[in-house]
């Protein structure tokens, strides 16, 4: 009877390693598998992706709130380099746009990990608050597109306009974990900047803004309560995904037209607000 006890106790802790090795492999395998397409559709438009693994990453990776913010945080820093690589090949990674967006930016999103963590961690207002933002900026692109019969040239934003910009936004990006990139990116080709010129930059700020807001959030975790430590598993599978879906992603952007890359644009973030409302 001793003997039989041990061997069942021995096939029950056999079953439960094998179990939860099943679900690692999983996981990282459905991780790999959601950044590498999204960020493949996403970076030629300067999109980071990691707004669109929001829902992937809650309802079937299983991370918890408010810990999705910084995991996506992390997966820009690990995917981002993809679709610079391949940027600064091609010799779009150059300007004084990315350096106004950065330091616009950089400030914000530590301002938003703070706000995220101590005033709305609910997934309620976390949801509104992506759709708020987003649905108007998709609808507003898409009805440019559509309805402006040839691309206007951009409307001379200042030096100023553009840095309080990007202060704005990269506290709203830091609060809900897309580095600030994700949002400029269709707020200056709504403006009339070319995709060609905006996507290089606003990738390039959302790798640096997550990076300051993944250290935000691992110093907060020291001694915030709650779940709000990056889920390093599923923020680097996710991630070496995204970093072969991105370069991929920016070497297709210049057989691309421009009207197709805002409409792309836009449609992509009208489809997560509807996804948040609905």
């Amino acid at each position: 009877m001793q003997v039989s006890g041990c061997w069942t106790a021995r096939r029950v802790i056999v079953s439960l390693a094998e179990f939860r090795a099943m679900v690692t492999w999983s996981t990282v395998l459905m991780g790999c598998g959601a950044g590498l397409v999204i960020a493949m559709v996403t970076s030629p438009v300067g999109v980071s992706g990691a707004v669109f693994l929001l829902p992937v990453q809650l309802s079937v990776l299983g991370v918890p709130n408010p810990a999705v913010t910084p995991t996506n945080l992390l997966y820009n820093v690990v995917a981002g380099p993809g679709a610079l690589y391949r940027y600064w090949r091609a010799g779009q990674l150059h300007g004084s746009l990315t350096r106004v967006l950065i330091w616009g930016t950089l400030p914000g999103v530590v301002l938003g990990a703070v706000i995220r963590v101590f005033a709305i961690p609910g997934p309620e207002v976390f949801r509104v608050i992506v759709a708020a933002v987003l649905l108007p900026l998709g609808l507003w692109l898409c009805v440019r597109t559509f309805w402006v019969a040839k691309i206007q040239p951009a409307r001379g934003l200042s030096v100023r306009s553009i840095r309080a910009l990007a202060f704005v936004v990269g506290t709203v990006g830091g609060i809900y974990g897309i580095g600030g990139g994700s949002l400029l990116g269709p707020i200056l080709v709504g403006r009339g900047m070319p995709v060609a010129k905006v996507a290089p930059a606003a990738l390039a700020t959302t790798f640096v803004t997550s990076f300051a807001g993944v250290l935000a959030y691992s110093v907060m975790s020291l001694t915030a309560t709650g779940e709000i430590a990056p889920n390093w598993m599923v923020g680097l599978s996710c991630g070496i995904g995204g970093l072969v879906g991105g370069y991929f992603g920016a070497r297709l952007q210049p057989r691309m037209p421009e009207r197709a890359l805002r409409l792309v644009l836009g449609m992509l973030a009208v489809a997560l607000a509807v996804m948040y409302i609905l």
